[in-house]
């Protein structure tokens, strides 16, 4: 198989500096000074035009041969399949290495998209220049002809240049593509080859002299000479570093104190916080980062000693990593801390790993360190021994640290009979790193190594997905204790008021109701929901990792995009179908199943994350979750369908017809779903309010999407159309303010002293407890009827359910006052005339 030859990457041309013309000048010698700046400019810009011609066309020849590269390798392994042989595979191993080093700059179409910009900016000058020219003046003066000639040239060479820079970022775009396209292929196809010989007698003596290469004091005594130079060329970043190791180091006992404090205040509901489960993660980050930082100086400090500096400096920045992530992990498990204190983690899994994970580090930092020796072209020779002997120590040591973590947990869970699921993950977990270190034993190192560092960043991330989830449940927990205690209080408040509603209501003769449908969850409701969607939230984080982590390694997640299940035709003539994958089918189903998890957990999470912080209005929370499910639905079904093809412009015609439809035969249904929707939004009622709809008077107990519940006087439901409460006149007893209007009307006889009946009438309305002070009650003389004098007592009660007793004791102490004063209260009275017929008495 040939091989191209390293190729320069093509970089971006220089930016021509622009005009240095402000305004056109009228006299000889600021003309003369605008043709010597245009002269020079219409040079650069040329000189830049030609110089991007030639960057072109070398970008284009170099990106058709590497597609005719890429295009004829895909056709060979296609017709060769899997049947070939490791020199075919070192081959492409190779190419792989090539390919990695010869990318484009990173800022390369950032600078030609600044260039088009630049270009585009200065054509547009150059237009109000020759916008601005008099034609007459020019043709009566040699420099101003020669000025216009010069901006015309110049303009057409900026135009020019725009299309050169235009089809320039076209070929760098689809360069950048057809990398990552070949890449892929090759590491798709390298991942199903063997990458040396299985293990041999031979190899023994190979390692023998990796181990004498790797421990040569001639190389480590230049790579110390070198360090000089590495203290001159990072001089800040080394300092930084030094200074903050310097401070974990002398900070380390405080911060292990302080750590163990932040777990003093767990289940003290007054007193603890979330903010010390934060605390204790920063107080874990700053004990886990004392090694980090050490290697990561380390790192530094090497970089200079050639190619095995550079390759031992990448070796000690992964195993910085590394041991951030598992001294993290040591940690979180340490006694008194996180794992412990404050998310309740077995004592005999956290025992296990603190005292595996010292073990597993000893090995796996200097494995991480290593490693990149052997893979850098200085030790690419000792890859196959070395590489393999160090692969090999560190699947041990994974292998055995997930057996002392794994085993108190099977111990655990078997009792009598063991389960069989336990048995299954323990055996898969501890034999995966001892599989693949025989694959690597065997021939298939790089499957290998690609596979174990991809199942152990996943197992990182897992981890890293475990612990936001145990924090974010830690912070709900405390909140929902606060709750409980809230609620607790409000309930006591809540069942004083109704005592006093329920004797109220006894006193009035009216049934009230015992309990409203209010909108608010319990807190056993809002734990499981608000669990139930963490742990969904956690399990599409870990998916969304996962899928990054393996799409690139694992060759099964590339087909799924390839299985053509159907097409959708194009919406225009000519245009192009639409093809629905497996993969479009999976991702619809995980859209469906999402969206019926957030919409059936949502409002628990709301009321504890959000809603119960805010102090609002009675019924408001529930308008608030009721519309963001509504608003999930929608989203939902719209994402889920249109990942499977469905395309919304060629629905409409059954969306009329189906519009048309629900005109006509679900007009009722479809107008008090919208009915309901304005009530959630308008809020003309609320549960617990006192309404008035069609002679129907009652309490709101519930809102639902169709109708809503009115419990009347009479203790009975009444099960109202939401299109009642928009449509109707609607009489809201409660909804700004209880307070109402009594009238008490009476009557005197006629002779009775006018002012005497109103202040006694008056005294009455003031003595009575039931008669609110603001507004104050009022006594007005209103009409002198046929056979008394009428007057009104005018009064305000709190509640509803005060307007009879409030009849009642106000019409007893009037009779009562009133007789006590010598007024008469008078009844009707009529003269009845008899006249005879004195002609039939004669007769």
């Amino acid at each position: 198989m040939s091989e191209l030859s390293p190729i320069e990457v093509p970089n971006a041309p220089e930016t021509p500096a622009p005009v240095a013309i402000e305004e056109l000048s009228d006299s000889r010698s600021g003309i003369q000074a605008e043709i010597r700046s245009l002269e020079e400019a219409l040079t650069q810009r040329q000189q830049a035009l030609e110089d991007t011609r030639e960057r072109l066309a070398f970008a284009e020849t170099w990106r058709k041969r590497l597609d005719a590269e890429h295009q004829g390798l895909q056709r060979r392994l296609q017709t060769a399949g899997l049947d070939l042989t490791e020199d075919y595979a070192n081959l492409l191993r190779r190419r792989l290495d090539r390919l990695e080093r010869q990318h484009l700059a990173d800022n390369l179409t950032t600078t030609i998209k600044s260039q088009l910009e630049a270009a585009r900016m200065e054509q547009f000058r150059l237009e109000e220049f020759d916008a601005l020219l008099q034609p007459s003046a020019i043709a009566n003066d040699r420099l101003a002809q020669r000025r216009a000639d010069l901006l015309a040239k110049l303009g057409t060479a900026v135009t020019a240049h725009l299309e050169v820079l235009n089809d320039y970022f076209v070929s760098v775009n689809a360069t950048q593509e057809l990398i990552i396209a070949y890449q892929s292929l090759l590491r798709q196809r390298l991942f199903w080859l063997p990458s040396t010989d299985p293990i041999r007698v031979q190899s023994f003596s190979e390692l023998a002299a990796a181990v004498a290469w790797l421990l040569s004091p001639t190389r480590w005594y230049e790579l110390l000479q070198s360090t000089p130079k590495a203290l001159r060329t990072h001089p800040v970043p080394l300092v930084i570093l030094a200074l903050l190791l310097a401070a974990l180091v002398t900070t380390r006992a405080r911060t292990r104190r302080a750590l163990e404090a932040t777990g003093e205040t767990i289940g003290n509901v007054a007193r603890d916080h979330a903010r010390h489960t934060f605390a204790g993660l920063g107080y874990s980050i700053a004990l886990a980062l004392m090694g980090t930082v050490a290697l990561a100086f380390l790192a530094l400090l090497v970089s200079q000693g050639g190619e095995f500096g550079a390759a031992l400096s990448t070796g000690l920045r992964n195993a910085a990593f590394l041991f951030f992530l598992l001294s993290m992990v040591y940690q979180v498990s340490r006694s008194g801390g996180l794992g412990e204190r404050h998310f309740k983690w077995r004592a005999d899994t956290l025992k296990a790993i603190r005292r595996g994970m010292p073990r597993l580090m000893f090995v796996m930092v200097p494995a991480a360190m290593l490693t990149p020796l052997t893979e850098a072209a200085i030790g690419e020779s000792f890859r196959d021994s070395l590489g393999r002997v160090i692969f090999a120590l560190a699947s041990i040591a994974l292998s055995l640290f997930a057996h002392r973590v794994l085993k108190p947990r099977l111990a655990r869970e078997v009792e009598g009979r063991a389960p069989l699921m336990p048995r299954l993950i323990y055996l898969a977990v501890v034999a995966t790193p001892l599989v693949l270190m025989a694959f690597s034993l065997y021939g298939y190192h790089y499957t290998a190594v690609q596979l174990e560092g991809t199942l152990f960043l996943t197992t990182c991330w897992v981890a890293i997905v475990a612990l936001l989830y145990y924090l974010a449940l830690r912070a709900l927990s405390v909140r929902e204790r606060r709750m409980a205690l809230e609620r607790l209080r409000e309930k006591r408040a809540a069942q004083q008021e109704l005592a006093a509603a329920r004797e109220a209501a006894d006193a009035s003769g009216e049934g009230l109701p015992t309990t409203l449908d209010m909108p608010e969850m319990d807190l056993q409701a809002i734990s499981s929901q608000s669990k139930a969607l963490l742990r969904i939230l956690a399990g599409a984080l870990t998916a969304v990792g996962l899928w990054l982590l393996w799409a690139n390694v694992f060759p099964a997640f590339r087909f799924l995009n390839e299985i053509t299940l159907w097409t959708v035709a194009p919406l225009t003539e000519g245009g192009q179908a639409l093809v629905v994958t497996l993969e479009d089918l999976l991702l619809s189903l995980l859209f469906g199943l999402a969206t019926i998890l957030a919409a059936r957990n949502l409002p628990g999470t709301l009321e504890v994350a959000l809603l119960s912080r805010m102090k609002l209005a009675p019924g408001t929370g529930y308008a608030i979750t009721t519309l963001v499910t509504y608003v999930i639905i929608i989203v939902g079904v719209v994402v889920t369908f249109g990942a499977l093809g469905a395309q919304w412009s060629k629905l409409q015609w059954l969306v009329a017809a189906l519009g048309v439809g629900l005109g006509f035969g679900l007009q009722e249904i479809v107008a008090n779903f919208v009915s309901g929707i304005i009530i959630l939004f308008e809020r003309p009622i609320r549960v617990g309010d006192t309404v008035t709809v069609g002679g129907t008077t009652g309490t709101v107990a519930r809102i639902r999407i169709r109708a809503t519940t009115l419990i009347d006087w009479d203790r009975k439901e009444q099960i109202v159309p939401n299109k009642t409460f928009v449509t109707q006149d609607l009489t809201n007893w409660t909804l700004s303010d209880s307070i109402t209007r009594v009238i008490v009307r009476v009557g005197v006889a006629y002779g009775s002293d006018i002012d005497t009946v109103q202040s006694l009438l008056n005294d009455v309305a003031t003595a009575n407890s039931r008669v609110v002070k603001d507004p104050p009650p009022s006594v007005f003389c209103v009409a002198l009827a046929d056979s008394s004098i009428n007057f009104e007592m005018r009064v305000f009660v709190k509640s509803m359910l005060d307007i009879m007793p409030l009849s009642h004791e106000v019409y007893a102490a009037i009779t009562r006052t009133l007789r006590e004063a010598g007024i008469q209260i008078p009844f009707p009275q009529r003269d009845i005339h008899i006249i005879t017929d004195t002609q039939s008495t004669d007769s």
